[in-house]
């Protein structure tokens, strides 16, 4: 079924690669006109004109500049119907709370969390306006679940992401807007692929606790996004929707 997405007007967050790079792709293919949020600005541009979308320079742990890719969304195109808020990051220095500091701690809250806050923020009003829209935050299955190899700051980051879509989802269903969590287990993307070039053992620990026996492939995830962003999920919000390949259903033992 194509035309999904037909004018709609979708702003993602951390759309220059990865899981937002795929959704991009596929919220155009499904009609969106999309607003892609980065601060790489050669690939941004370069994502835009693939799609006949709109690139706009983004640090999403500022305010202001959250304020103003939202509102280049409504200029440029009309309306705020979706937001992907998925930019995130995981640092090596991230990692058990023995040996991760404080500077390392708050910059991954800041880029995983606060974000969130500042781009839901931002984007409900729009929706609230319309009285439609639908807000998909990326958390992850260590939301839902302790992690096998220890990203403390990211855990937390996520487990608060999933917290705030569901208080989002519970308070503005009846307002016409849908806030889920998407919780996304490992995926084939090159932050992931950078953690194997660097710490194989630690990357390879995370596959032997997926039932399917593989990582997601970004075009799997922003499927997922997509059944979030479409009607095909009207009756959907304040949830966990999993995407992990088994993990969270497993009995496992962490090697």
């Amino acid at each position: 079924m194509a035309g999904r997405l037909d004018g709609r007007v979708a702003v993602v967050t951390g759309g220059c690669s990865g899981i937002g790079l795929a959704t991009v792709r596929r919220f155009a293919e499904e009609g969106a006109s999309v607003v892609v949020g980065d601060l790489d600005d050669e690939s941004g541009e370069t994502v835009a004109k693939e799609v006949d979308g709109a690139y706009v320079h983004c640090d999403v742990t500022d305010a202001g500049q959250v304020e103003a890719l939202f509102a280049a969304a409504k200029e440029r195109f009309g309306s705020v119907d979706v937001a992907f808020n998925n930019a995130g990051i995981s640092p090596p220095e991230d990692d058990s709370i023995l040996t991760t500091d404080l500077g390392a701690w708050r910059r991954v809250q800041e880029v995983n969390l606060t974000s969130v806050y500042l781009c839901c923020k931002a984007a409900l009003p729009y929706m609230l306006e319309q009285k439609r829209g639908s807000i998909i935050n990326t958390a992850s299955f260590v939301a839902v679940m302790g992690a096998a190899t220890s990203q403390i700051s990211y855990t937390a980051s996520k487990g608060g992401v999933l917290s705030m879509s569901r208080e989002l989802g519970v308070q503005f269903a009846r307002e016409g807007i849908r806030v889920n969590a998407l919780c996304p287990g490992p995926v084939n993307t090159p932050l992931l692929r950078e953690l194997f070039a660097k710490d194989p053992e630690r990357a390879a620990r995370r596959l032997v606790h997926i039932p399917l026996g593989r990582f997601a492939e970004p075009e799997e995830i922003a499927n997922a996004v997509l059944f979030l962003a479409s009607d095909e999920s009207s009756f959907i919000t304040a949830s966990q929707f999993l995407v992990d390949g088994g993990i969270a259903g497993a009995y496992v033992t962490p090697l």
